[in-house]
């Protein structure tokens, strides 16, 4: 687990966004990714009949709806251990390989970052 008070403020901000979007929506998990202007983009998760999305995969089709180029850094807050690599993939596409998600869990405490890589 990281101690969130050592995480840069901005960081700190979206882990917040996300887990904010999970609680309010009432959804599995919640997201949020920064682009590189530093706009940031909040998502839960997507379950209707005829669409299912993360919100990983959700936050990042909104930046991308956006006009967002690419992404510095996202968060995800959820049960789960793991980002499936679906999810990876979606941030990879927009940010680039390496570009970190952070992994907190539903008390929003981080435990760890994945790499899109």
């Amino acid at each position: 687990m990281t101690d969130n008070s050592a995480l840069d403020p901005e960081d700190r901000k979206i882990v917040t966004l996300a887990r904010s979007a999970r609680a309010r929506n009432g959804v599995p998990e919640g997201a949020a990714v920064r682009d590189d202007t530093g706009r940031t983009y909040v998502a839960g998760t997507v379950d209707l009949d005829s669409l299912r999305l993360s919100a990983l995969r959700t936050a990042v089709a909104m930046a991308v709806a956006s006009g967002a180029k690419s992404l510095e850094a996202a968060a995800v807050v959820t049960e789960s251990e793991n980002v499936p690599e679906e999810d990876l993939a979606a941030v990879r596409d927009l940010g680039g390989t390496g570009t970190p998600v952070l992994v907190a869990g539903p008390d929003g405490s981080v435990r760890g970052t994945a790499t899109a890589g």
